[in-house]
């Protein structure tokens, strides 16, 4: 299943990444006022969301790096 997830990322244009990115951040933010605020049912969301932010930075900071080479 992560091979899948990973592959999906890398298919992905650069816009697209950081449009995703910011999506997710924002998620993850309002993630944990919810939880602040009221307990989550299903507290994994905040993991897997931080997991998701992780991936696409770093298959951003992998194509910086192609580029500089």
């Amino acid at each position: 299943m992560k091979t899948t997830v990973y592959s999906e990322i890398a298919g992905w244009s650069d816009e697209e990444l950081s449009n995703e990115l910011s999506a997710s951040s924002m998620k993850l933010t309002k993630l944990r006022f919810n939880h602040a605020i009221t307990p989550l049912e299903n507290t994994n969301v905040l993991g897997e969301t931080k997991r998701h932010i992780a991936r696409i930075k770093t298959e951003l900071k992998k194509r910086q790096l192609t580029k500089q080479a």
